[in-house]
C-alpha cells in the first residue's frame, strides 16, 4: 500500500500564498504578474512623452512624474500583498498619487487621464473600506474635472465607469484576500486543536489501559517481596499473578495501537478532497458517508481502498475530474457497501504498468479477508475502481438468522 499521495510540504508548494509576502524570487515574479498587466493604461502617457508635443522642460517633468507615479503605485500595491506599510504612510502615498494624477493631467493633457485608474485601484486595495467607499467616487469626480479642464470630456466619460468600478471591484478582491487569510489561519488553528485533542485522547486511553495494571503489578511486587523470606509459596503465586497482569496489559496495548492505526473513511474522504484539490483535479465526493451496520474492519478496508485509488489518480492518471460515490446495494451475497472512484484521465490510475500494481494486489487481498471484492475497469477516457464490503457486521447477521 502506498503512502500519503501528497505530503504537506508538497501541497503547500503548489498553493499561491494569497495575502502573504513572497518567499523567493519566483513567487515574487508570480505576484508581479497580477500587477503588471494594469500598467497598460500607462501606454498613453508614454506615447505622449515620446511624441515630442511638449517642451523639453515639460517632457522632463513628465518623465519624472511618470516614473515617480509608477514607482509609488507598484510599491504600495505590492507591499499590500505581503507586508503592508503603516496606515499613515499608505495615506500619504495615496495622496501623492492623487496629486500627481491631477497635476500631470492638467499640465500635459488628456493622455494622462488613465492615471486616475491607478489612483482608484490604490484606494480600493490599500485604504480602509469606509475611506475607500468615498475616495473612489471622489477620484472619479476629480478625473471628470481634469477632463473638463483639458477640454476633453469624451475621453473622461470613456474612463468614467472604469475608474469607478475598478476601485470598488478592488475592495471586493481585498475582502476576498482577507477572508482567504483568515480561513488559512482558522484551518491551522483547527488542525492544532485536533492534534491536541488526539494527544489528550491518547493520554486518557493509556491511563485507562495501563494505570490499573501497573498499579496492580506494583502492589503485587511489594507483596511478593515481603512474602519471599517466610512464605515462598505465596510469593510465587504473586509472581504468577504479576505475569498474568503483564500479559493482559500487553494485549490491551496491542489492541489499542491497532485501533489507532486503523484508517477511518470520513478522514480519508477529507484527505482525498485536499489531495485532489491540490493536484488541480475537480473532486466530487460524498459529504457524510452512511456507515451504519458496518464493522470497523470493513470500514478500514474501504478507507484503504479510497486512499489507494486517490493516490493513483493523483500520481498516474492526469485526470481533470474525479467522482467518488458510496452507495448500498443488495446482492446475492447480502447487503454490500460499494465505494466507486472514477476519473477521466489517461486510464493509468490502476498503476504505471500493464498489470495491477502491488497496491491494488494488496488491496484485493485485504478486501477478500472481509468478504468483499475489488473491481477495476479501464474506460475509454478514464479508470474506475469499485470496492465492496459487507454492510452488516458478522454479529448482526448471526442475530438475524438465529432463533429468538
Amino acid at each position: 500500500m502506498t503512502e500519503d499521495p501528497l505530503p504537506e510540504k508538497a501541497r503547500v508548494e503548489r498553493l499561491i500564498r494569497i495575502g502573504q509576502p513572497p518567499r523567493d524570487r519566483g513567487e515574487m515574479l508570480r505576484k508581479l504578474v497580477w500587477i503588471l498587466p494594469w500598467l497598460v493604461f500607462l501606454g498613453a502617457p508614454f506615447q505622449d512623452l515620446t511624441a515630442g508635443h511638449h517642451t523639453t522642460a515639460a517632457t522632463t517633468a513628465g518623465w519624472v512624474g511618470l516614473v515617480a507615479f509608477t514607482a509609488i503605485y507598484l510599491a504600495v500595491v505590492f507591499r499590500t500583498m505581503g507586508r503592508p506599510y503603516s496606515g499613515w504612510l499608505v495615506g500619504a502615498m495615496v495622496a501623492v498619487l492623487w496629486v500627481l494624477a491631477v497635476a500631470l493631467t492638467c499640465s500635459l493633457g488628456h493622455a494622462w487621464l488613465g492615471l486616475f485608474v491607478y489612483v482608484s485601484v490604490t484606494c480600493g486595495v490599500t485604504l480602509p473600506l469606509l475611506a475607500a467607499y468615498w475616495t473612489i467616487p471622489l477620484t472619479t469626480a476629480a478625473m471628470m474635472l481634469a477632463g473638463w479642464f483639458v477640454d476633453d470630456l469624451d475621453d473622461a466619460w470613456g474612463l468614467f465607469l472604469i475608474v469607478l468600478l475598478v476601485g470598488y471591484s478592488m475592495t471586493g478582491v481585498r475582502q476576498l484576500v482577507r477572508t482567504t487569510v483568515e480561513l488559512r489561519k482558522a484551518r491551522a488553528t483547527v488542525a492544532q486543536l485536533a492534534a491536541n485533542e488526539e494527544r489528550l485522547r491518547l493520554a486518557r486511553d493509556l491511563h485507562d489501559l495501563l494505570g490499573h495494571s501497573l498499579s496492580l503489578i506494583t502492589l503485587k511486587s511489594e507483596l511478593a517481596g515481603r512474602m519471599l523470606p517466610d512464605h515462598p509459596d505465596k510469593a510465587a503465586q504473586q509472581v504468577t499473578d504479576i505475569e498474568q497482569v503483564s500479559r493482559q496489559a500487553l494485549v490491551d496495548v496491542r489492541e489499542a495501537v491497532t485501533g489507532y492505526r486503523r484508517p477511518r473513511l470520513a478522514g480519508e474522504l477529507a484527505g482525498a478532497q485536499v489531495a485532489l484539490t491540490a493536484a488541480g483535479v475537480i473532486a466530487d465526493l460524498p459529504a457524510e458517508p452512511d456507515l451504519t451496520a458496518l464493522s470497523k474492519e470493513n470500514e478500514s478496508a474501504l478507507a484503504w481502498a479510497l486512499r489507494e485509488a486517490i493516490t493513483n489518480v493523483v500520481r498516474h492518471s492526469g485526470a481533470q475530474r474525479c467522482v467518488v460515490e458510496l452507495v448500498r446495494r443488495q446482492t446475492l451475497d447480502g447487503p454490500m457497501l460499494e465505494l466507486s472512484v472514477e476519473d477521466n484521465g489517461s486510464g493509468d490510475s490502476g498503476g504505471s504498468g500493464k498489470g495491477p500494481g502491488n497496491g491494488l494486489t494488496g488491496l484485493t487481498e485485504r478486501l477478500e479477508k472481509t468478504g468483499g471484492s475489488l473491481e477495476t475497469t479501464r474506460l475509454k477516457h478514464g479508470f474506475r475502481l469499485v470496492a465492496r464490503v459487507p454492510a452488516e457486521t458478522p454479529a448482526a447477521v448471526t442475530d438475524v438468522g438465529s432463533p429468538a
